[in-house]
């Protein structure tokens, strides 16, 4: 519940500013936040749950790591060269995804 409080917190900031581009870092980090809380919860937390093994469990984790470190170097750079209306546009679709 803290990272939905976080990222709505995020975007009504961004969405109330007179100028978004000064938030851009702050999108930055909440979309690698979720980025990771969905590669925790819709991965890595089952896999637990399947009983995959210690072994398997590291590989993945470690394998996700890497995943997220190159993602969230890819979408630093994307969001902080965006303009205005296309971060508002990315705080848009981020509220569309939040139920």
């Amino acid at each position: 519940m803290e990272l939905r409080h976080k990222t709505l917190a995020v975007l009504a900031l961004i969405e109330s500013a007179p100028d978004p581009t000064a938030h851009r870092g702050a999108l930055a980090d909440i979309v690698l936040d979720l980025m990771k809380s969905g590669f925790d919860g819709y991965f890595l937390v089952p896999l637990k749950k399947a009983k995959a093994g210690f072994l398997i469990e590291q590989s993945a984790s470690v394998g996700l790591m890497g995943a997220q470190q190159v993602i969230g170097s890819v979408a630093r750079n994307i969001i902080g060269r965006m303009d205005a209306p296309q971060l508002l546009s990315v705080c848009g679709s981020l509220r569309g995804l939040m139920v």
